[in-house]
């Protein structure tokens, strides 16, 4: 909901949706928009609507363009009684900078002027919008005191949503950050519009461009309680582990580290169309991009001065402050003093370098901007990490034909018929799989491996799980990683107990080798050995695994030498078929060793139970 400062904003959403989104009881007093307001408008199994109003004065435009930024359909709400101002004016001019193309023009007010008054009103809006983005917008006359369009308009905006693309929620998760607030007994919750991806309860976070650690404790969406919020939704997160004091408005909550976090912008961009002012060369600006709000200079490369629009100028921000940015981002220019708004445009590349002044930079911008289609299929596969011909064409709005080709190319993957990545996200699944199984042997050295369930759950905020799944499968026969069972172990990897615990590994071994087959329970020789009792499991374990001691039950243990031996003899002084007193003739054990170690047989398959008898197998 844009417009001019009281154009009737605020209270055409609270006859929408029945919230009034001045909270604030400085909103209250003076009757003007300070922060971002919000209030669900419309939900049905297809969609979920939420309206956001944005303040008109201009000196919240800041909060102005946080509220816009990720916006799929913008209602310009204009008073019958004063018709275009100057936020009008401005207010579409980043409307149009940024990139929305979906709009609706409201008349509010009409019960304020008579219908001639109002037709006068509408032509001078049509005239306004003639060469913009609004050109060809709906109108829709409305009075939110009377009532007179309000349901109208609703419809409208339900019907235009619905028409447009359901926004992709593939790839990493990204939120710019435009409210951060404590709920008592809750924590730290942070606000804002999903741009990309998903995010689901639980799931671990970092808060950019700082890199802090979180994790996505509960999640509402439009105001409910939610498991998940998807690209193109409202949410609201509870997280962990960070108090409201670490994380401003601007700063961006990821789920991955593939975002840049960058100074240096290279940008196209376009000037408003009556500049008041020359805008020179390194002039300080303040970029408005996602929710941030950063200082910085603009430098031209082919000219040291711009005193009107020329079209789309090549040229790189420098600002003082990281943003989290990436190609396609939009953004908006304002000079702080006199403050205005100067352009806006897109970014090119946001891992910008210094460059020569000069016609070969342009050229080299110009080259970057466009972007060959194996650049653009490139982009889109780092974004996403897996994606089919058909969703690859219609992010990169190619043809089919040249797609394909360029995926046989050896930048490329094909994971299976149908889907593809690059080598080098294969290559970088892999090195982490190395590097988290690398760091599970030196936490547990004594255990076969990391448990391949676990890892692929491990990752997959990050990657894909069917990618995870191919990269390991065509790693493992490659002899790049080893599988054994259900447990994955790095190349040349090998259970072993610590050096610094294995003298007294060998101690314990030698005592209960000693015992022959009369022991006593494993944990007396444990305590003897002087092992901390938190290895105790993963010991075992092992001693299992390696067939070094067998248990005969959960208390007796047997070195394997010994286990070996019996079976040996037994098998060697009895028939097919034996009874208990036959065994205890054998070995001489009486029933304490000799049942336990009987039910090990017939455990191990070595044996079956009939009756009072045993039969080999």
């Amino acid at each position: 909901m844009a417009g001019h400062i009281d154009h009737g904003k605020t209270t055409l959403t609270k006859a929408l949706t029945n919230v009034d989104t001045d909270r604030l009881k400085e909103e209250k007093e003076r009757q003007i928009s300070i922060e971002l307001g919000f209030a669900p408008l419309h939900e049905d199994e297809e969609i979920q609507i939420s309206v956001v109003d944005v303040p008109g004065h201009e000196r919240f435009i800041r909060q102005m363009i946080a509220g816009v930024a990720g916006i799929d359909l913008v209602i310009l709400a204009v008073a019958a009684d004063e018709g275009v101002m100057p936020q009008t004016r401005e207010h579409l001019e980043i409307l149009d900078f940024l990139g929305i193309r979906n709009g609706i023009v409201a008349i509010t007010k009409i019960d304020r002027v008579d219908e001639e008054f109002t037709g006068l009103v509408k032509e001078e809006i049509l005239e306004e919008l003639k060469g913009t983005v609004f050109e060809d917008v709906p109108f829709i006359l409305t009075d939110s005191l009377s009532g007179k369009g309000i349901e109208e308009l609703k419809q409208l905006i339900i019907l235009t949503l619905k028409e447009r693309d359901t926004r992709d929620a593939k790839g990493a998760f990204r939120l710019p950050i435009d409210q951060v607030f404590t709920v008592k007994g809750q924590g730290t919750v942070v606000r804002g519009t999903v741009y990309e991806g998903k995010v689901e309860e639980g799931q671990l976070l970092k808060i950019m461009p700082n890199g802090i650690e979180t994790r996505a404790r509960q999640l509402q969406v439009h105001h409910q309680p939610a498991k998940a919020a998807f690209a193109g939704q409202r949410a609201a997160i509870n997280l962990s582990g960070v108090s409201k004091e670490d994380i401003e408005r601007g700063e961006v909550l990821v789920s991955s580290e593939h975002f840049s976090v960058t100074k240096t912008i290279d940008v196209a961009v376009r000037m408003v169309g009556d500049l008041e002012h020359i805008v020179k060369q390194r002039m300080p600006i303040k970029c408005h991009i996602g929710t941030a709000e950063v200082m910085g200079k603009i430098v031209f490369f082919d000219r040291n001065d711009l005193s009107n629009s020329e079209g789309e100028i090549l040229c790189q921000l420098r600002l003082e402050e990281e943003v989290v940015a990436k190609r396609g981002d939009r953004f908006i220019l304002r000079r702080p003093s006199p403050q205005e708004t100067i352009g806006g445009g897109w970014v090119i590349d946001p891992n910008g370098e210094k460059y020569r002044f000069g016609q070969k930079t342009i050229e080299n911008l110009s080259r970057k901007k466009e972007g060959t289609p194996k650049d653009r299929i490139k982009a889109a596969l780092s974004d996403d990490k897996v994606l089919t011909v058909s969703e690859i064409t219609a992010k990169t709005s190619l043809d089919e034909l040249t797609v394909k080709e360029i995926l046989k190319e050896e930048d490329f993957l094909s994971i299976n018929s149908k889907e593809f990545t690059l080598v080098a996200i294969k290559e970088a699944v892999e090195e982490e799989i190395a590097d988290r199984l690398n760091e599970f042997h030196l936490e547990n050295p004594m255990k076969q491996g990391a448990n391949k369930a676990e890892l692929l759950q491990a990752m997959q905020n990050k990657y894909p799980k069917m990618l995870v799944e191919f990269v390991l499968n065509a790693a493992i026969e490659e002899s790049a990683f080893q599988r054994k069972g259900q447990f994955l172990q790095n190349k040349g990897f090998y259970p072993h107990v610590p050096k610094s615990w294995q003298k007294r590994t060998d101690n314990l071994l030698a005592d209960l080798k000693k015992d022959g087959y009369k022991v006593k329970p494993f944990d007396e020789y444990y305590a003897s050995a002087g092992i901390p009792e938190n290895l105790k499991g993963d010991l075992k374990r092992y001693l299992e695994d390696q067939e070094i001691v067998v248990p005969l039950d959960a208390q007796y243990y047997w070195h394997g030498d010994h286990f070996r031996k019996a079976v040996e003899e037994l098998k060697k002084s009895t028939a097919a078929e034996f009874e208990v007193g036959n065994a205890k003739d054998v070995l001489g054990l009486s029933r304490k060793y000799m049942i336990p170690f009987l039910e090990k047989l017939d455990t191990l398959g070595m044996t079956r139970r009939a009756e009072n008898k045993r039969i080999w197998i």
